[in-house]
């Protein structure tokens, strides 16, 4: 069997709990051949910041390059809504982004069949759902400079978020949209806003000629971002791959979570490029969903976006595609049963905790990988 080394951050809030249940993922695969798992686990956010005085330490920055894949849960809560901007729980998530140059997100939006009514959208539009947003994830407005605060002479302050893009970075981007559609449905539809933004005139013109020069069997659309979230909420089963930058996609992404019916549904992956040398990317897993402190420790959580985004990372990190499969069919079996936590439970139902989630899913992975 291979060794794998898996990073663990659980983090604040839920983070923890839903970690929890990956773990249980982890040994029931080690327990069946299928690869032996090396996991450390470490601090970050809020937690971090109590233990080290920053929301991630440089000890923790070492051992995320040093692992196959980062298994991240949600950081934040408001126990530290005080503290200073670079110190908050947040900044130790981009850290990591930035320092592993982690610039492609993946967020796919599943509507699983038995989901399709928890949707805040009618059956018929969501059932069957199967779109992937990827969003640029080191560039763009949160990382542009001047990012300040700034007091004018009459008193009054004055706020600058800069939004920079540069040919590159939106050249990579691209390109793996396009590689993904094409293991898809082949087709991509890039999100800017090129009306009132020159980082959107720019976008635009990268993405069209990198489709023209590199990917012209794909099919192509560009679509304004206000126009993409209206039409995700109107029409969603049109996309399959929708690539933008990192604010947009962190808009669209929330959009596309809620149309699965679960905030608690959604997993993702953040990419960094691969190494020359070795092929191996930095990568980190994360749900989509934050620390929800409002639940934390009554055990209610979902874990299933956490539990997706293992399966995410067998698949594109570990090379064990037919194990995230095997996961991912797991998953689905449970949801058909009817055992729900309370996000997606149905009405005048029971839902079930998050172990109880956590320990149905082991029940219908282990026969899968005997």
């Amino acid at each position: 069997m291979p060794t794998l080394k898996l990073l663990l951050l659980p983090g604040d809030g839920i983070g923890p709990e839903v970690c929890r249940e990956v773990e249980k993922v982890i040994r029931c695969l080690e327990a069946a051949g299928i690869a032996s798992f090396e996991t450390e686990t470490d601090l970050v956010g809020g937690a971090a910041y109590e233990a080290h005085g920053k929301p991630v330490a440089d000890t923790t920055v070492a051992l995320a390059h040093a692992a196959d894949a980062v298994l991240f849960g949600a950081v934040g809560g408001p126990k530290w809504d005080r503290v200073a901007y670079e110190s908050r729980p947040e900044a130790g998530l981009l850290r990591l982004r930035k320092d592993l140059g982690l610039f492609a997100n993946l967020r796919p939006a599943i509507c699983y069949p038995a989901l399709a009514d928890a949707s805040s959208l009618r059956r018929e539009l969501v059932e069957g759902l199967d779109l992937l947003i990827v969003r640029e994830l080191t560039g763009g407005v949160y990382f542009g400079e001047p990012k300040e605060i700034v007091t004018l002479e009459t008193g009054e302050k004055r706020a600058v978020d800069t939004q920079i893009y540069t040919t590159g970075e939106i050249k990579r981007i691209a390109r793996v949209a396009f590689d993904l559609a094409r293991t898809r449905r082949n087709k991509v539809s890039s999100a800017e806003k090129r009306n009132v933004m020159k980082s959107g005139v720019l976008w635009n013109e990268v993405v069209t000629r990198i489709h023209r020069d590199e990917f012209s069997e794909v099919e192509l659309e560009h679509v304004l971002a206000d126009n993409c979230a209206m039409q995700l909420v109107r029409r969603p089963k049109q996309y399959d791959v929708i690539v933008t930058d990192n604010l947009f996609g962190d808009i669209l992404s929330d959009v596309g979570a809620m149309l699965t019916g679960s905030l608690g549904m959604l997993p993702s992956a953040s990419l960094g490029s691969p190494d020359p040398a070795t092929g191996r990317r930095p990568a980190l897993y994360e749900p989509v969903h934050g620390s929800a402190p409002d639940i934390a420790g009554q055990g209610a959580a979902n874990p299933l976006a956490m539990i997706g985004s293992l399966a995410m990372a067998l698949r594109y990190s570990l090379n064990l595609g037919e194990a995230a499969t095997a996961l991912e069919e797991a998953v689905s079996r449970v949801l058909a049963s009817g055992s729900r936590t309370r996000d997606i439970v149905a009405p005048g139902a029971n839902p079930i905790g998050t172990g109880d989630m956590g320990d149905a899913v082991m029940a219908e992975l282990r026969p899968a990988l005997s």
